[in-house]
């Protein structure tokens, strides 16, 4: 539709004071009441505080059920998913696999204190910033069969690259028989599982104490002394990828904090992870990146800078477009330098050997200022937020409603099917019990899809939408 067409439609709603705000030169209480109502329609599109913390909830539990019953390695959700930040099927999990019984550790820590049956591999970061090469040092009880290296001095690599094969043919071996194999894209291993798709990505835990005291020892306002414990407590990994820009990347492993990034993001308050998505947002429909020149973890990494700068209590809903336009600059700045230093290890630089063009720059660049220059009318650029402005109010709230209904059902549907997949007792009675709840959940899904429906139809909507809120509990089922 024409942005004339939906300035028409807005003032023939209960939105007029929104469009209002939104499209003219206004003063500082016309913008921080473009903030509030902004922050209103992200909880109404699914992206409020209640909802966000029990999918944090459902996913922690799903990796503690998964864990309880798979010896070899730790699964740990990450991303967007463990953040509470998507919908269960609004994108793809993101998922560490952590061997069990292999780490990897720095220089100068003694091997007298880690135990003899665990490999160790010593790092070498005589590398790009925030990459590494891992050095044999000590082979356990249990070593793994994984090809290495020689450098040249003696030294055995466990290079990334013949790792990721060797995991690949191992995954390949037990599903010979049930599957087609399992074909990796970049570092990460796309594989389904009870009616999810998730990435996976395998890789070694970390003992870095002295790259985590750095981190934990700046000066900052954000986040408080018992988040920065409990971020250096929860470590970091290597994960099999090299820096681009290397000619022997595929000797190098990445070193990355991806438990603690994801406790500091469910630290951020309401206004913030709102910024945040929206961020992603506007990268998703207005810069559009082919090749992922812009990732998700730029964004991230934006907003975690611009948490740690600023005091807390500055972020709040009325000032939620000066915080979103202070990170559109950012995001601006990063890309005309192609500088943007790494939140952990601020001497990586996340925007190196991303592959952006001069011409992509320059357009990049005069994208988003004429966003900052637009106000808060960006708002209108972005397909989700731009429909729910121009609905009704009254309705947009029901649907809410009835959504999370749905989206709260299916959590605990799922939840349900992971814990009977990893339950040790008896198999069949587990099996009955879930089969009775899932389908009891079905049935209360069916009423509340059945009352939308009514609802779409009365107001002369059409009803072909409708079928993909069933079809999640349909998913589901399948699996039983």
């Amino acid at each position: 539709m024409a942005e004339g067409g939906v300035d028409r439609c807005m003032t023939e709603t209960d939105n007029v004071s929104t469009h209002s705000s939104l499209n003219s030169r206004h003063s500082r209480d016309d913008i921080e009441g473009v903030s509030v109502q902004v922050c209103h329609i992200m909880t109404l599109l699914g992206y409020g505080e209640e909802i966000r913390r029990r999918r944090i909830e459902c996913h922690r539990k799903n990796d503690m059920f998964e864990n309880a019953a798979f010896s070899p390695g730790t699964f740990i959700t990450v991303g967007s998913k463990a953040e509470g930040l998507t919908s269960f099927n609004e994108s793809d999990s993101d998922r560490l696999i952590l061997l069990n019984g292999v780490l990897c550790v720095e220089a100068g820590i003694n091997l007298q204190t880690i135990p003899d049956d665990i490999q160790v591999y010593r790092m070498d970061t005589r590398v790009y910033p925030g990459h590494c090469r891992m050095l044999r040092e000590r082979c356990g009880s249990h070593t793994s069969n994984f090809r290495l290296e020689l450098d040249g001095k003696g030294n055995a690599l466990l290079s990334s690259g013949l790792w990721l094969d060797d995991i690949e043919q191992i995954l390949n071996r037990f599903v010979l028989k049930s599957g087609p194999p399992f074909k990796r894209t970049g570092p990460s291993i796309p594989c389904s599982s009870l009616g999810t798709n998730s990435d996976q990505v395998f890789a070694i835990r970390c003992h870095c104490p002295s790259i985590l005291q750095r981190w934990a020892q700046r000066s900052r306002l954000w986040p408080p002394p018992e988040v920065v414990h409990k971020v250096v407590s929860l470590g970091s990994v290597v994960t099999p990828v090299g820096f681009n820009g290397s000619e022997y990347k595929y000797l190098e492993w990445r070193i990355c904090f991806n438990m603690g990034e994801t406790e500091l993001v469910t630290n951020l308050n309401m206004v913030q992870a709102k910024l945040y998505v929206i961020l992603k947002m506007i990268v998703k429909e207005v810069l559009k990146p082919s090749n992922k020149e812009i990732t998700s973890y730029v964004l991230k990494n934006i907003i975690l800078w611009q948490a740690e700068r600023n005091p807390s209590e500055m972020f709040q809903e009325r000032n939620l477009i000066h915080w979103l336009h202070d990170a559109l600059r950012t995001l601006r700045t990063a890309i005309s330098s192609t500088q943007l230093p790494y939140y952990m290890i601020p001497e990586r630089n996340l925007m190196a050997a991303c592959g952006l063009q001069e011409v992509q720059q320059r357009k990049w660049v005069a994208d988003i200022t004429d966003m900052i220059e637009k106000g808060p009318r960006v708002i209108l650029r972005l397909p989700k937020i731009r429909q729910a402005v121009i609905g009704h109010p009254e309705p947009l709230l029901w649907f809410s409603r009835k959504r999370m209904e749905i989206e709260l059902l299916g959590i605990e549907m799922h939840s349900r099917l992971v814990r009977c997949a990893c339950e040790n007792g008896e198999r069949e009675i587990t099996v009955n019990e879930t089969i009775r709840h899932v389908m009891e959940i079905v049935r209360h899904i069916n009423e509340i899809v059945d009352e939308i429906s009514h609802r779409m139809i009365m107001e002369g909507g059409t009803v072909y939408d409708v079928n993909d809120l069933y079809s999640i509990a349909m998913l589901f089922l399948r699996v039983l």
